[in-house]
């Protein structure tokens, strides 16, 4: 009797141990089930201009925001398979980066050129939009157009030709031959519109909204004092593009599928309201570019 319940204890012991090892497998290979699903995620690098407000830029408490990176942010959440990191960097550096590999996108309030075409992929559906306007003197401010500004024959502050404004203008005069803006190309990429201006060097300028505001409308702006003495007068909405590295077509591929149901919930509406003060998606169906 002894003898058997003796063996009945240590056959019960090692059907034990047995069951323990078992689970101990099952545990391990959902582990390692886990592990390979977590390894199935892409980390890409997202990099932003971090000081170009309202578009991308540092909050107070060192986060990145702004139109873009929020657009971003929301893109990131419908791409299970992509995890993205923002970085924080120049325009400058944020161009060479993508282009050479460094980051696999950038935003920076891009708009289309022929000539990013050939360094960067430019996805199917735009990001967003930038207001893009003429700068002048109070006194002119009855002038709302390109076609306005061609026919006073005002001068038009220098643009750098590989600036993506210099090819909105350029795009008029094409389009408007018989009328066209007098059109030269800067050695700099930008010139100091708002004071070219205001020192009657130029008639005008082209700027984009943000830096208008920033420099003119907000209080702590360096031009503020100038509010009364130079207007902003909107002539475009341009659709602005997320810059991916050419070897990124997957990736900007699986941007495009999360945009697309963005703009279907009215995401990019909401966050036009948000940043810009207005729904510049609106305007967008009132200008052919």
């Amino acid at each position: 009797m002894k003898i058997f319940l003796k063996s009945l204890v240590t056959g019960f012991v090692f059907v034990m141990i047995l069951a323990g090892c078992g689970s101990g497998t099952k545990t391990s290979t959902e582990s390692g089930d886990s592990l390979d699903n977590q390894s199935d995620v892409r980390k890409v690098k997202v990099a932003y201009d971090q000081a170009s407000k309202p578009m991308s830029w540092i909050d107070e408490n060192g986060n990145p925001t702004g139109y873009d990176v929020e657009v971003m942010k929301k893109v990131d959440e419908l791409l299970p398979g992509y995890e993205f990191e923002y970085v924080g960097t120049s325009s400058d550096d944020l161009l060479i980066g993508v282009e050479q590999g460094k980051y696999q996108v950038g935003v920076k309030n891009a708009f289309w050129t022929q000539e990013r075409t050939e360094k960067f992929i430019f996805p199917k559906e735009f990001i967003g939009l930038s207001s893009a306007g003429l700068v002048l003197k109070k006194g002119n401010e009855n002038i709302k157009s390109l076609s306005d500004f061609a026919s006073a024959g005002f001068t038009l502050a220098p643009i750098a030709a590989n600036n993506a404004q210099y090819t909105i203008i350029d795009e008029y005069n094409i389009a408007n031959p018989s009328n066209k803006v007098k059109l030269k190309a800067g050695d700099e990429f930008s010139v100091d519109v708002v004071q070219w201006v205001n020192e009657g060097r130029v008639d005008g300028g082209v700027m984009i909204e943000g830096p208008f505001e920033k420099q003119v409308t907000a209080e702590d702006g360096p031009y503020h004092h100038l509010k009364n003495d130079v207007v902003y007068n909107e002539f475009a909405v341009i659709k602005t593009w997320p810059l991916f590295n050419k070897k990124e077509q997957e990736f900007a591929d699986a941007y495009d599928e999360a945009v697309k149901q963005l703009k279907v919930e009215k995401k990019t509406n909401e966050y036009s309201v948000e940043f810009y003060g207005r729904d510049l998606f609106e305007v967008l169906d009132k200008v052919n570019r």
